[in-house]
């Protein structure tokens, strides 16, 4: 391109931007930036300057305020420059100084050294929840990014064919869905079509070549369809522009795969869109034009009354003349310029209208998703529940259902009336008991469909969200406010039983102590509890036993590895295993004994074996003992329902020898409600500590969530189940 001139900057604002005072800050805005990125160059070997000048070309053609000219300008001066945020507040306004830091900041991610494939999802995840911040925010940071990667993608020839790949795949997986999202068509086809021909060269060629080779019969075809419509259009007094409108590559090549068609059978390639001056208009031309051509069933769309999600409105049709399709698209001439720049189309300026932050609020109210967006933006605290957001329930919506008042409300494919109860408030969502869809009672597990009318039915005294609902819902807005909900319920219940199990311990060693914020935070902090409701918690959910939180909260002396297990083994060992938990059926009262050589516990696969003289010996079906005995002898037996039983389990720790492991193993275990009756340690030959641990423990689920825990522990190198 030719070198960038103020000159040409100008003219090209000037045609909507009048002031002389605003269009003086424009041009100071240019030489500032030429100014500190003098002796920069791109990869081109270009001026670096081209950069920026570009970018506010393209911001001038969606007319873009004077504010968002310059930040455009500005973009890359705080993140490539000595120029720092306070110099462009104190130069140009903190309007334009945000901004500009805005565009810094999500520019600053970038993707070197990363294997694209592998690290796609973190990739988006960062990306997405920087997009999502910045629009949360002031969405015109999000107007000059977009703005900023279309130059870029449109100077990809002078970077390496990986580099080029890689942004270009970046472009399309991120970049041209938001650009879909904001309504901006035009740009949105550029970065498609350019990313496309980097990703897909061949297939690129291919289409582009296709649609040259049918160009010439294509207009024809064309140029006779509009001088028809507009002949009958002026005998019915309706006043028209008819244009032609030009497939972008891309979507040509996606619609082509989406429904498996040949090029030949894609509709829109032949494809009329009809300006006139107002709704009223748009129905009487589509009557008019159904009267003369034979229009293809359920191809006819009304987006005047249900808008798409980003404010795009027109009557689609599609009509059959001479033998060939045509697609009619027919909107005003308002509609057609929001159809083509989108939400930019809502912050062009317009000379003597003050821009303020209220125009956030305003586009919030008419983008029913990006209200929502900004709204559980701040409700979240959890960032990857913001990235599900965008990525699954924004970017991927396409149901549309009605409230019983008439609003649309948009869900991604698969959703049901719990997705829609959350959209509309996390209240209705948490209190619904039904749901009435279309005037008939559904379950709550029913499929949405565009065009349904939904009435959820609440009750304030409802049960509530329950771990069903995670299975039911589609979108990822309603998950989170679900878990939030049993999170917080489940929370009170483990607190409730953590105070109850500290207090039992305090009584039972008889503790003075004086339990406290303060306190708790000091001795428990790295356990993840700062207040004395956090160590309850911690406590319900056998995180921290009660004995080691009163050890630490009377500053009790720490146990010798020696006298632990001196103290474990003179405590009394009452062996319960006799009382089996064991049924075997057609059997009353058989006498059963649980073998010590493999100790099962409920939830093992078991298998008996009736033994001479001594009844039935119940093994652990994976037994070496039990594989050497006669099969004619084993028999079928199983666990009973009783949960207050303990029973014994032996393991084996290989540990680092160092102080406190066995205290840790201990703590660990008593943690999980286990319990330790008896102890040995020995050293092997690589100076490693082997600890024999004798454990009672109710079921295999908590042996394996003590396991767990276990692993855990620094220095504990294997743990094993024994068999004798």
């Amino acid at each position: 391109m030719s070198a960038p001139s103020v000159k040409i900057l100008r003219e090209k604002v000037a045609h909507y931007i009048k002031d002389e005072e605003t269009l003086r800050k424009i041009e100071e805005a240019f030489e500032y930036s030429k100014k500190y990125h003098e002796g920069q160059f791109r990869k081109s070997g270009e001026d670096y300057f081209i950069h920026p000048f570009s970018v506010a070309l393209i911001l001038a053609e969606y007319n873009t305020d004077p504010t968002t000219i310059i930040a455009g300008l500005l973009h890359d001066l705080i993140e490539d420059t000595i120029v720092t945020f306070e110099d462009v507040e104190s130069r140009f306004g903190e309007e334009v100084a945000l901004l500009t830091e805005g565009v810094t900041k999500l520019g600053k991610y970038k993707f070197k050294g990363l294997d694209y494939e592998n690290d796609k999802q973190e990739i988006q995840a960062k990306n997405y929840q920087k997009m999502l911040l910045a629009m949360a925010k002031d969405i015109r940071v999000v107007i000059v990014k977009l703005a900023d990667r279309l130059h870029n993608i449109r100077t990809l020839g002078s970077l390496n064919p990986e580099k080029q790949e890689r942004i270009a795949k970046e472009t399309m997986d991120i970049y041209a869905p938001l650009a879909h999202r904001l309504g901006m068509y035009i740009l949105k086809a550029e970065l498609e079509d350019t990313s496309f021909k980097y990703i897909e060269p061949k297939k690129y060629r291919r289409i582009a070549q296709l649609i040259a080779d049918t160009k010439h019969n294509r207009e024809n075809d064309l140029a006779t369809m509009q001088n028809n419509i507009q002949y009958l259009l002026s005998e019915n007094n309706v006043t028209s522009e008819i244009k032609g409108r030009v497939k972008n590559i891309y979507s040509v090549y996606k619609k082509m795969m989406d429904r498996n068609k040949d090029f030949d059978d894609i509709y829109d390639l032949l494809a009329l869109r009809i300006i006139v001056d107002d709704v009223e208009s748009c129905y009487r031309t589509i009557g008019v034009i159904h009267s003369k051509y034979t229009p293809i069933p359920n191809r006819f769309k009304d987006y005047i009354a249900m808008p798409k999600p980003n404010l795009y409105q027109s009557l689609h049709t599609s009509v059959i003349a001479r033998g060939k399709v045509y697609e009619i698209q027919i909107r005003t001439e308002e509609m057609d310029r929001i159809a083509e720049y989108g939400v930019a189309a809502h912050w062009s300026y317009k000379e003597g209208v003050i821009r303020t932050s209220k125009m956030t609020d305003e586009i919030s109210k008419k983008l029913k998703w990006y209200g929502d967006l900004i709204k559980f933006t701040k409700e979240s605290e959890d960032e990857e529940d913001v990235l599900n957001l965008l990525r699954d329930d924004i970017f991927q919506s396409n149901v549309y259902v009605f409230t019983p008042n008439g609003d649309i409300i948009d869900l991604p494919k698969g959703s049901t009336p719990l997705d829609f109860a959350f959209r509309i408030h996390t209240q209705v969502g948490i209190q619904t008991v039904g749901a009435i869809v279309n005037g008939k009672i559904v379950p709550l597990e029913y499929e949405l469909n565009t065009g349904d009318i939904i009435n959820m039915k609440t009750s304030v005294n409802s049960f509530g969200p329950n771990d069903n609902w995670l299975k039911i819902v589609k979108t990822s807005n309603a998950k989170s406010k679900i878990k939030n909900y049993l999170n917080k319920r489940r929370r009170g219940v483990l607190v409730e039983m953590g105070k109850e199990d500290l207090q039992r311990e305090i009584q039972s060693r008889n503790a003075d102590i004086d339990l406290n914020d303060k306190v708790v935070n000091e001795l428990f902090q790295h356990k993840g509890a700062k207040t004395v409701e956090d160590l309850y918690y911690e406590i319900g959910k056998n995180t921290i036993s009660p004995g080691s939180a009163i050890n630490a909260l009377v500053g009790q002396t720490k146990y010798t590895d020696e006298e632990l297990i001196q103290k474990i083994n003179d405590t009394v060992y009452v062996d319960r295993s006799s009382d089996s938990n064991v049924i075997v059926e057609g059997l009353q009262n058989p006498s059963i004994k649980l073998s010590n050589c493999c100790t099962p516990i409920p939830g093992d696969k078991i298998t008996g074996y009736i033994s001479k003289g001594s009844g039935i010996a119940v093994h652990r079906s994976e037994c070496n003992n039990l594989k050497s005995l006669d099969e004619n002898r084993y028999i079928d037996v199983f666990w009973g329902n009783d949960t207050s039983k303990l029973y014994i389990v032996n393991l084996k720790f290989t540990v680092s020898n160092r102080d406190n492991v066995l205290a840790e193993i201990i703590n660990a275990v008593t943690a999980t409600r286990g319990k330790v009756n008896q102890v040995a340690a020995s050293t092997n030959k690589r100076k490693e500590g082997i600890i024999k641990m004798k454990v009672s423990i109710k079921n295999k689920q908590d042996l394996e969530q003590m396991i767990l825990n276990l692993q855990k522990i620094r220095d504990v190198f294997s743990i094993e189940r024994m068999m004798k």
